[in-house]
């Protein structure tokens, strides 16, 4: 126990007596809290602009970040603090354009405009946002309590568990889960995978001939991953905005003038009628995150319909139900959004498997800068030696209660602000997001391949959202494609070239049967 308090105090420490950036009245300013504290005004911001999203702000931030910070070890942290700054940030501004103007956002805060908006046209806009954001906060730090508690504890379990064999079993049920359960087949999850692992394992491997390659000396170091993954998530994101622009003319932001007046503001009681509601959404929040590739969305429309079916079993004061324009509606549907948060980390950190695009930029981040490789062995407590990567995992922990500290105290302030945001139009956003996207992306590459790269990706980013394949599989495949390749290649010379090594462990062997099972089950219930 002593141990683990020791290192649970080195992590606060290097948050807190880490380079400082600034003084105010004397006190300096550590860096990593400095940018934790941007990072939450920049997410805010975000999640209240329509067509933006915190993933996105996270792609185009990264490159930039890596750029001012460099790629040694002391830039870890300060990079982690914006990321999950934006992270936190996102999820309590998607709420403000759904209440306010019936624009959700972010795509998970589509349920929120249903009891949202019809409390901003009886005139209580401030009483739904305060609802909001106390569920919102209230969700991601119940979901970051979990993350502290299970994420050690998962990895721990699974180093002691699984061997070589046994992780490349898992991270093959993994990429099955998501290709299974995002996007609208089993069969177009399954492209979005396989497009995701040719496109990685294009001139990479261990071997001193490049593959794949098709003759091409511009691919002979394969494909940069930064160039790859922004070109087909944000680049791909706006030329299908652009596409959708021009099939329809012209986007048009509604603004609706309260039609009734009623006191606005937090009323007595308030708190106390929807705090079942939050507990209930934030528990199915934290079980949806944990699950890798099940996004906030699902778990917004889950606790919507738990939550509506329990208060319609119940007899309301008001006789309104949700949908109606009542607090425990948009308490349901931003608790659950926002439990997925932290809980989606818990496979990051555990197994190093990204369960959502948050948790890809965060994987990109420690790819870039090393000293930092989030799995299993991140949370081995040594002694007398010191695991510097399980220190910086602490340092995570401790931005993340800090991050909820400032969404408590400043975020409710800053969120209620950031209406005027859902008035930017696409005409402006658009070229705004392009422009910035390539920029950070040439920072980071300084070529002019990389952008040519990032341009190919994005129309293929386009060409899957028009076929309605999930992109998120893809982008989640080409990661873990060396894992994969690193691992099976270890555990093959680790069984002296046996073909069948996957086959010799029991816990393979049913990690295997358990792909087979959710490929198969998974098909069938969608297709019925």
């Amino acid at each position: 126990m002593t141990e683990v308090l020791n290192y649970i105090w080195l992590g606060v420490l290097s948050v807190f007596n880490g380079p400082v950036m600034f003084e105010i009245a004397g006190l300096g300013i550590p860096t990593a809290l400095a940018m934790l504290f941007f990072g939450l005004l920049t997410g805010i911001a975000v999640g209240a602009t329509p067509g933006l999203a915190g993933p996105m702000a996270m792609a185009v931030s990264l490159p930039i970040l890596i750029s001012v910070f460099g790629v040694s070890a002391d830039a870890l942290l300060p990079v982690f603090a914006f990321l999950i700054g934006i992270m936190k940030g996102a999820t309590v501004g998607g709420a403000v354009p759904a209440i306010l103007f019936n624009t959700p956002g972010t795509p998970d805060a589509f349920m929120t405009t249903l009891d949202g908006h019809p409390m901003t046209k009886r005139g209580t806009p401030k009483r739904a946002l305060k609802i909001a954001h106390f569920s919102s906060v209230s969700g991601d730090t119940i979901s970051d309590i979990v993350l502290f508690v299970c994420a050690p504890f998962l990895a721990v379990m699974v180093e002691s568990v699984l061997d070589l064999p046994e992780k490349t079993a898992l991270i093959i049920l993994s990429l099955s889960f998501i290709a299974a359960v995002i996007g609208g087949s089993v069969a177009k999850g399954l492209i979005s995978v396989s497009l995701g692992l040719i496109a990685a394992f294009v001139a990479t491997g261990n071997t001193f001939h490049p593959r794949l390659t098709i003759g091409l000396d511009a691919l002979s170091e394969g494909f940069p991953l930064i160039a790859a993954v922004l070109g087909v998530l944000i680049l791909g994101e706006v030329f299908k905005a652009i596409f959708d622009m021009w099939i329809n003319h012209a986007e048009k932001t509604k603004s609706e003038a309260s039609l009734e007046s009623e006191e606005d503001g937090l009323r007595p009681g308030d708190i106390r009628r929807i705090l079942p509601f939050i507990g209930r959404s934030s528990l199915i929040g934290c079980v949806v995150g944990a699950l890798p590739g099940v996004g906030s969305t699902l778990a917004a429309t889950l606790g919507y319909s738990i939550g509506k079916k329990v208060h319609d079993s119940g007899n309301s004061p008001s006789g309104k139900t949700f949908g109606d324009g009542i607090p425990e509606g948009i308490a349901a549907t931003e608790a659950a959004n926002s439990a997925v948060s932290g809980a989606n980390l818990i496979p990051v950190l555990s197994l190093g498997i990204p369960g959502n695009a948050a948790a890809v930029f965060l994987i990109l981040a420690a790819d870039s800068i090393g000293g930092f490789n989030p799995g299993p062995s991140v949370f081995n407590f040594t002694s007398p030696e010191i695991n510097p990567e399980l220190v910086v995992a602490f340092g995570i922990f401790t931005l993340m209660a800090v991050g909820n500290l400032l969404n408590w105290t400043v975020g409710g302030y800053v969120m209620r602000s950031m209406g005027v945001m859902a008035r930017i139009p696409n005409q402006i956003l658009l070229p705004v997001v392009l422009l910035v996207t390539i920029t950070a992306i040439y920072v980071q590459e300084t070529s002019l391949a990389a952008l040519w790269i990032a341009i190919l990706f994005g129309f293929l980013g386009f060409f899957l959202r028009i076929m309605q394949v999930s992109i998120l599989p893809f982008v989640i495949a080409f990661i873990l494609a060396g894992p994969l390749e690193n691992t099976a290649r270890q555990a093959f010379s680790a069984s002296g070239g046996d073909p069948y090594f996957l086959f010799k462990s029991p816990v393979a062997v049913a990690l295997l049967v358990a792909t087979v099972c959710v490929l198969v089950l998974l098909t069938r219930k969608k297709q019925t």
